[in-house]
């Protein structure tokens, strides 16, 4: 029998974590090559991490609510086979132990399953394996403590027998705990973190504990403000055009390609092209350096069935046609509302846009989605009186219009830029052609 370590997979640029939401196997349980073991999420996305071989669970070793960081073990699985196939975490010194190191070893082995002191290891910037962390554990080894271990295995990690040699040490009074590093006056008298103002709870009211999505949302929101210097342009977009020709071309559209044609794709076009005539647009600002994209990306907000919001991204939209946009839109947007999305669905994207007119508002004023720099709102499509301008004359006329809300990093973009920009996608949209075919 070969034991396979199932590690936590490699999610996407910048998810460096994520926390277990549920277990859908329990130990002893018999898993297939593909099939779901686990539910996990992360800032992101939730999804599933399936098993990489046949076998039997035969250890958890992190339970629901719990964090792990990319590339931890999360459970052990028992395959038909010998040892040599079996994916292992990276190999460990092998060094004969001394008596002293063996004895302990085998008396901190039998009591690895027993849960003792709750120390926690997850503020370490450190990778620690899970045995390594029950031995610390067991022993009850500081975190300062075992970051002060001089680590043998790959890239300097503490590996087992490191842990061991210092316990053994420990025991025999060759070592002492490295002493805590005092910490600077400056920081002990750092100034004390705002307070939220207290809320006055009566017998009638309801106390609702906010959703792990919910908290995630309201963390990025508010550090996205502390982070960008929000400022905003508003214009007013005639796409009447746009209306007569999708009622024209939709029922077609629907029967030829099974895809619903909305006005979605019709308005991420216009932005693609907006950003490549204003690459500016499509940046990033990292510290004092500007990162100008190569790629354009366009995040979608999408609704979830309990309210919440994710942005999906589609990857190299100017690249897309209408028919190519139409369906990426449908498939994320499909996908976000049935929990289908992959982590690398929301990885990657350069600008956003944001629909507040299915909720029937005229305008917002969106947050913008950080590291980027902009993120368009989309108001609602309305039926207006406006003055028409015709070489004969100005007449009064029925007309549909809709508000396009730009917010903007004024930190990097100018009001001229972003006026400009949100400009260029509204002259876009009114210049559309209805006699192009779809």
């Amino acid at each position: 029998m070969a034991k396979f370590e199932l590690k936590l997979p490699k999610m996407g640029e910048s998810v460096a974590e994520a926390t277990i939401t549920s277990w859908l196997k329990n130990v002893g349980d018999t898993i297939e090559m593909d099939e779901p073991v686990l539910e996990i999420a992360t800032d992101k996305v939730d999804s599933e991490v399936p098993s990489e071989v046949d076998g039997t669970l035969v250890e958890i070793l992190f339970q629901v609510d719990d964090v792990v960081q990319v590339g931890q073990t999360i459970a052990i699985i028992e395959t038909d086979g010998d040892d040599s196939g079996a994916t292992t975490a990276a190999p460990e010194t092998t060094v004969t132990a001394p008596k002293e190191i063996k004895a302990a070893a085998t008396e901190v082995e039998k009591q690895i399953s027993q849960v003792t002191e709750n120390v926690d290891y997850t503020d370490s910037d450190s990778f620690y394996s899970p045995l390594v962390k029950n031995i610390a554990k067991e022993e009850n080894i500081s975190l300062t403590e075992l970051e002060g271990i001089s680590g043998t295995g790959k890239d300097g990690r503490v590996t087992k027998n490191d842990i061991l040699q210092y316990v053994a040490d420990k025991k025999a009074g060759k070592t002492a705990a490295p002493a805590k590093t005092a910490a600077p006056v400056a920081a002990a008298v750092s100034k004390p973190a705002a307070k939220a103002a207290p809320v006055s709870v009566n017998g009638e009211d309801e106390i609702i504990e906010m959703s792990r999505m919910g908290k995630l949302i309201a963390h990025h929101m508010v550090a996205s403000v502390q982070t960008s210097a929000h400022v905003q342009s508003f214009i007013e977009c005639d796409v009447t055009n746009i209306w007569n020709w999708r009622k024209k071309h939709k029922d077609g559209f629907k029967q030829r390609e099974g895809e619903n044609l909305t006005f979605t794709p019709i308005f991420m076009e216009a932005v693609a092209q907006a950003l490549k005539e204003f690459p500016m647009m499509n940046i990033a600002l990292d510290g004092d350096k500007i990162i100008k994209r190569k790629n354009i990306n366009l995040g979608m907000a999408a609704a979830l069935p309990d309210g919440n919001l994710i942005v999906p991204v589609i990857k190299n939209a100017d690249q897309l046609n209408l028919v190519g946009m139409a369906k990426s839109v449908n498939d994320l947007a499909n996908r976000a509302r049935n929990a289908k999305l992959k982590p690398d669905d929301t990885q990657g994207g350069t600008y956003t846009v944001t629909n507040v007119g299915t909720f029937g508002s005229v305008l917002g004023t969106p947050i913008i989605n950080q590291p980027q720099v902009g993120i368009l709102a989309l108001g609602a499509i309305r039926k207006v009186p406006a003055v028409v301008e015709t070489p004969e004359g100005d007449f009064i006329g029925i007309r549909m219009k809709m508000f396009l809300s730009h917010s903007y990093d004024h930190r990097v973009v100018n009001g001229a830029l972003g006026g400009q920009f949100v400009q260029r996608v509204a002259q876009l949209l009114e210049a559309f052609d209805v006699n192009r075919t779809v």
